[in-house]
């Protein structure tokens, strides 16, 4: 009995950890979507010419960010470096690659 004990415990306090883990990459999964957003209808004005049904923009001079679906790389080499008309983000230091990293992570999570 007490063997059994032991073993409960710790696959117990395993549990404990795993969904700490779980809650804590959610917390900062949900903050980079926040972030990215906002990064999204304000600092980038990506809505400016991009449709995307979940920051509610209609920008029609780019391409629609629903129909495209991007994923993230995608998206990071696009504002980095510009794409046809659209100005490079990153080399001219517009925005820092934090915002980088949340913008193009928000565009393909609201894209799924």
């Amino acid at each position: 009995m007490h063997k059994f004990l032991i073993k409960f415990s710790k696959i117990f306090l395993n549990f404990l950890i795993l969904f700490f883990f779980i809650q804590v990459s959610a917390k900062a999964d949900q903050d980079k979507m926040i972030l990215g957003l906002k990064i999204f209808n304000e600092k980038g004005n990506c809505a400016s010419c991009h449709q995307l049904t979940n920051a509610k923009s209609e920008g029609n001079i780019g391409p629609s960010l629903d129909d495209l679906k991007p994923t993230q790389a995608q998206v990071k080499q696009a504002v980095i470096n510009g794409i046809g008309i659209m100005p490079a983000f990153g080399n001219d230091k517009i925005l820092t690659p934090q915002e980088i990293d949340a913008v193009s992570f928000y565009v393909e999570k609201a894209t799924k």
